[in-house]
């Protein structure tokens, strides 16, 4: 008969969830929540959206346009798989986990990316006039495809720096830029006047739900038992 399990460990089949679990429910629910409210304001802009969106219209130095401008294309493209692939080569030690690395990290952008864009069609929101942008925009508003692909590549790039066990003040510094990175590329659709705030949250929300879901099945598929074992 089996004795009791040892003190500070839970008895098995009755482990909480993990931090990525929590995570992918989270902002699952989060996403939800705001996609459901999107619906609701048939096509308007939500209460917080607004108020950024007049800001940014008001304060538009040409300095700060050609920023944003430049901000926003590595957002979108060539420029995030180029990242990703760079990523997984960082990450892997040896010629195959390298390739490996890239597959995955590519293929789980790519699936994202595709996610994302059903999401788009489904909802189906107009953007914001477009007597107000300060660029070239298509397709529909929510969620915005440079948010949800500039938050899922810094959340890749994070990915590789964690895998490869980086560490000290460079990997800090690394950490920070990337993160900004991210969230910059969301920001400068709404500066630029082509997204709705609502529209690059909904793409944050979106990004953390699918980058802890791939957690989720990358930990599973590890812990699988080879064949024949």
């Amino acid at each position: 008969m089996d004795g009791p399990a040892p003190a500070g460990r839970p008895p098995a089949g009755r482990r909480g969830l993990t931090p990525a679990a929590w995570t992918a429910l989270a902002a699952s629910a989060a996403f939800a929540l705001l996609t459901l409210w999107v619906i609701l304001a048939a096509a308007g802009p939500l209460p917080f959206d607004t108020g950024p969106h007049a800001w940014s219209l008001s304060h538009r130095p040409p300095a700060a346009l050609h920023v944003a401008l430049a901000v926003t294309a590595t957002g979108t493209g060539v420029w995030p798989y180029a990242l990703v692939v760079l990523a997984g080569l960082y990450a892997g030690r040896t010629t195959r986990e390298r390739l490996s690395a890239v597959a995955g990290l590519a293929l789980c952008l790519a699936l994202g990316q595709g996610v994302r864009r059903a999401l788009m069609a489904l909802v189906a929101r107009p953007r914001p006039p477009a007597a107000d942008w300060a660029t070239h925009a298509a397709n529909w508003s929510f969620p915005s495809g440079h948010a949800t692909t500039g938050a899922l590549t810094a959340g890749l790039l994070l990915t590789a720096l964690a895998v490869r066990g980086s560490r000290g003040p460079a990997a800090a510094a690394a950490a920070g830029l990337i993160v900004l990175w991210g969230a910059a590329v969301g920001l400068s659709r709404v500066y630029l006047g082509v997204h709705w705030p609502s529209d690059v949250l909904g793409g944050w929300l979106l990004a953390t739900a699918w980058l802890a879901g791939a957690v989720l099945v990358h930990r599973s598929y590890r812990r699988e038992p080879a064949a024949g074992t």
